[in-house]
Parts: C-alpha cells; structure tokens; sequence
C-alpha cells in the first residue's frame, strides 16, 4: 500500500485526498495546520497570528462574494447544491468543501492542528525518492516524521503578502495595510485611501470600499484604464512610485494626499518546510522546475498543485491531481527529466517571447482551458465540457464592462456547449 502525503487541507489538498483514496494500493495522509478544512475559504476575523503564533493564513474577509459564478467553479464530480444565486457568500464554498469531505469520506484521513516543519527526500538506487515529512502536532507540541512514496504540496499561494519597493514609504505617516489582513470597510469611512492594485481583490475591495470612504484612489499600471463605470467617489491614477508624509506620487507625475494605503499588491510563493536537498528554487514568481507547472522534473514523486493563477482553480486542481497520480501508479509514464527541463525551457521562452514579463509565467488565463484538456489527455480522463470555459469567458466580459453589477447575473448551464442566464 503506497502512502501518499498531502500538505494542506484547502480545496487543492482535499482533492488530492479524494483522488488517492479511489485509485486503489493508495492511502492518503493529510496534514492541516488549523482546525478545519477549508484553506483560504476557512474565514476568520483574525489577522496577525493564532494561537499557536503562526501566521493567519486566510486572506478572506467578511463580505467576499466569488468572482466567479458556481456553475464553473466547482469540481468536474461534485456540483454545487442547486440555488438562485451565481456568485456565493464565501461561507457557502466553505460548506461546499465540507461537504465535499464528508461525501468522499475524507476527515479519517486528515490530521488536523499539525504543522509540517521539514520535507526531505530520500534518495533510492533507481526511481524517484521518498519523502520524509516531520511535523508537529500543535496540541501536545510533540515531533512525528512519516515517510511517504509521494507527496503532493497544496498550501496554496495567498497567504504571504507581497509588498512593492516604494521609494520613501518610511515618511509616509498614514495606515498601510496588505489586503490579506482587510476584514471589513468600517475603519476607512471617511478615509482617503490609495488602493494600489487592480486585479480582482483590489477591484473588488475598492468596491466595497467606496460606500464608506471619503475617496479611493485606484492606482494600477494597467494599459488601459478599468474599462467600467465606478462609484462616484473613485479615480483612477497611476502606480504609486514614491510616499510623503501625508501622501503619494503616482507614476504620470502627479501627486495626491492620503491616509491609508491598502495594498492589493499579491502574494508570494513559499515553501518554508522544503530543506535545501529538495532542490526547489522561487525565480521572479516562478516555482522551479516544474514540468506542466506541477511535478518536480528531478524528483518527480514530488507534485505541488495549484501554482498557476488566473484560472478556474477546483476544476484545475482537479486536472492535476489525477494526472499526477497517473505518472505515480505508472498509468502514465513521464518524460526524462532532461526532455522535461527542455519542455520547461521552451514553455518559458514562449512566454516570455509572446511579450508577457516572466514574473506571470504561471498566470494562465485562457491557455488554462488547452492546459486541463491537455492533462485530461495524458491521464485519460473526460475533459470539461466546453461550456464551463465558455461561461468563464462571458462572466470576464461582463466584468470588465459591468465590474459594478456583474455579480448580480445567475447562470444555468443547458447543456454540454449551452448557458443561458437567468437572471
């Protein structure tokens, strides 16, 4: 019986687990530091530290609608309960992952309040290594080291803020904060606030904002500008490149007071238990050497799901988990690691010679739905109907020209290529 380990009990670890316990010889170990599933769904009021002193690693705050409505966001074989509405409260994907769980039979196989502190591989004459995982049991503070035939890390990548170089931030005299530690608009009324970012938590938070604040400046570098109607109080300026005392200098030359600056500025990858002998590198936002953005191509009993960004995340961890598990029972074999590093090598070059910076060279957007159809392949598994990426692209117009109202729409899928909306 192959023991699988899975680090993290979000959404991408729960479908590990889920696919290991159907393929059988396989057994899933999870370990989840907090006290409930969920990841970046499991909300808290928190920010700063629990109680064990580590970092809070939610970053959902109170009012947080999903961007995307329910009719493509869930798993290929789990659909969200039927109801009116599109866009979910993020209390109800958190019971849908619950549900999840428990449906596939998965808490006896999750160790929750444990902390994976160190992974190692452990190097065999031929095949790819096993792996050491010594973690700590949060409750009783004791040390435990399992050893597993594969593993698969999935703790997600929206727990780190990022934060830019601002030349003379030091000076600024005002509130600055990431908008992983934003809960709720309260404590800006009357405010005037730079939100620096204008990707989906920085369109969305300014939204939430503008009720309550006294002006919101939405500082992006965007080619364009928000291409919508906004509040009435919002404008937008360009990136902030230095701080005064009382406020900013954006990047066309202008300047404007202000008293908060909230930062919608990203996330890191990390992975702070990977000792130096996993042989795992973070290069201008790139997890290195990742083939198909998923397995270590030198130790490629080593899988991470869940890095790319600007997709469909359930249905794509989905794609990859059961691919991977695929090249771990040998259902599928894999490249050489030399054809594979080279496969890596020309991806990036395209990439980055299409014109797109290789900080984003895991952003996926539209090649997301060639790249699931292209692991459904290799593993041999059915492909997701065309209607879901056919839904996802509507719903990015209709947010784009209606960021404002969009949420407002339902949905109803009406066959294999057919949507129609409701409401």
């Amino acid at each position: 019986m192959k023991q699988i380990g899975v680090i993290g009990g979000g959404a991408a670890g729960l479908c590990a687990a889920r696919h290991i316990l159907a393929n059988q010889g396989m057994v899933p170990i999870l370990w989840e530091q907090s006290e409930k599933i969920g990841g970046t769904w499991n909300y808290t009021p928190q920010t700063g530290t629990d109680k064990h002193g580590l970092p809070i690693h939610s970053s959902m705050y109170q009012n947080l609608k999903t961007n995307l409505p329910k009719e493509v966001m869930a798993f290929p074989d789990f659909p969200f309960p039927e109801g009116d509405e599109s866009f979910l409260h993020h209390s109800e994907v958190q019971k849908y992952l619950e549900d999840y769980a428990q449906h596939f039979d998965l808490y006896p196989h999750i160790k929750f309040s444990h902390h994976v502190e160190e992974v190692k591989p452990i190097i065999k004459d031929t095949g790819p290594p096993s792996w050491s995982i010594k973690v700590k049991d949060l409750n009783s503070g004791e040390f435990s080291t399992t050893v597993c035939d594969a593993l698969l890390v999935c703790n997600g990548h929206y727990s780190v803020p990022r934060f830019p170089v601002i030349k003379d931030i030091e000076k600024f005299k005002g509130r600055q904060i990431h908008s992983h530690n934003y809960r709720e608009p309260s404590p800006y009324a009357g405010s005037r606030v730079v939100v620096l970012g204008a990707s989906a938590s920085g369109l969305d938070i300014m939204l939430e904002l503008a009720p309550y604040a006294k002006e919101i400046l939405l500082s992006h570098n965007l080619p364009v500008p928000v291409p919508s109607d906004l509040p009435s109080n919002v404008r937008q300026v360009r990136g902030v490149v230095a701080a005064s005392e009382n406020g900013f200098i954006f990047g066309d030359g202008t300047s404007a007071e202000a008293d908060v600056i909230l930062y919608c500025t990203g996330y890191e990858y990390t992975f702070p238990f990977l000792t130096k002998e996993c042989n795992v590198t973070i290069e201008d936002n790139v997890v290195k050497p990742l083939y198909k953005h998923l397995i270590h191509s030198a130790f490629p009993s080593l899988a991470f799901i869940g890095i790319p960004f600007q997709i469909c995340p359930f249905p794509l961890f989905d794609f990859q988990v059961q691919f991977f598990l695929k090249t771990v029972t040998g259902a599928y074999a894999l490249p050489s690691k030399e054809e594979m590093d080279e496969f890596v090598q020309k991806d990036f070059e395209g990439h980055c010679n299409f014109g797109q910076p290789s900080k984003h060279f895991h952003k996926m957007g539209s090649i997301q739905w060639p790249y699931n159809d292209q692991l459904a392949q290799m593993a041999g598994i059915a492909p997701l109907p065309p209607v879901v990426s056919e839904l996802y692209k509507a719903v990015s117009h209709s947010r784009r020209s209606m960021l404002m109202s969009y949420k407002t729409a339902s949905y109803r899928i009406t066959g294999l290529t057919s949507f129609e909306r409701v409401k």
